[in-house]
């Protein structure tokens, strides 16, 4: 069955009220757009309030619920839909500030790469100081490992090993949802 099938299939069962269908597409997303949200308004419990908010909305109105798109896409959608309207409803300057990087987009593959831009951000910014630093001048920099073992005063060997602790790091805090992506 192809993902396009598959989508419509699921919309049909939680229609039909089937719990597991509906746990199943909130399993697989709530994560993800926890930390979607939570970049946006750096309060993880209010960006789970949020979320909740989008999937009890789904339950509730189930019969008449209608996706155009994939449930990734509409889940990321409403995700930013409801980040603009906290941001709104804040009134604060710097979420003011923050509100004019939600750029709202139909596109899927937009949505996904702007999610995963944000979650690499947040993973790397939980490096420890020193893997952080050899990781940033690695990627951001572009420096080779040898400029990077000059200008820090360490063996290549120590960079390549920070590196690949970054990327093991970041790959686990990614998790399952772009395991392909490795």
């Amino acid at each position: 069955m192809n993902e396009e099938n598959e989508e419509i299939v699921w919309l049909h069962l939680i229609r039909e009220g089937d719990q597991l269908a509906f746990k199943r597409i909130f399993y697989r997303y709530v994560d993800a757009l926890v930390r979607f949200v939570s970049f946006y308004i750096h309060d993880k419990a209010r960006a789970e309030e949020l979320v909740l908010d989008i999937f009890t909305y789904i339950w509730e109105n189930r019969q008449t619920f209608e996706i155009r798109l994939t449930w990734k896409a509409y889940l990321f959608q409403a995700a930013k839909n409801k980040v603009y309207t906290y941001i709104r409803d804040k009134k604060d300057a710097f979420y003011i500030e923050e509100l004019s990087t939600l750029e709202i987009s139909q596109s899927d593959s937009d949505i996904e790469m702007e999610e995963l831009h944000g979650l690499i951000r947040e993973a790397v910014s939980l490096l420890p100081p020193k893997c952080k630093e050899i990781f940033r001048k690695s990627r951001d920099e572009l420096l080779t490992n040898k400029e990077i073992a000059s200008q820090l005063h360490i063996s290549e060997k120590t960079v390549e090993g920070q590196i690949t602790i970054a990327l093991k790091k970041i790959r686990t805090y990614l998790g399952d949802m772009y395991a392909y992506l490795w």
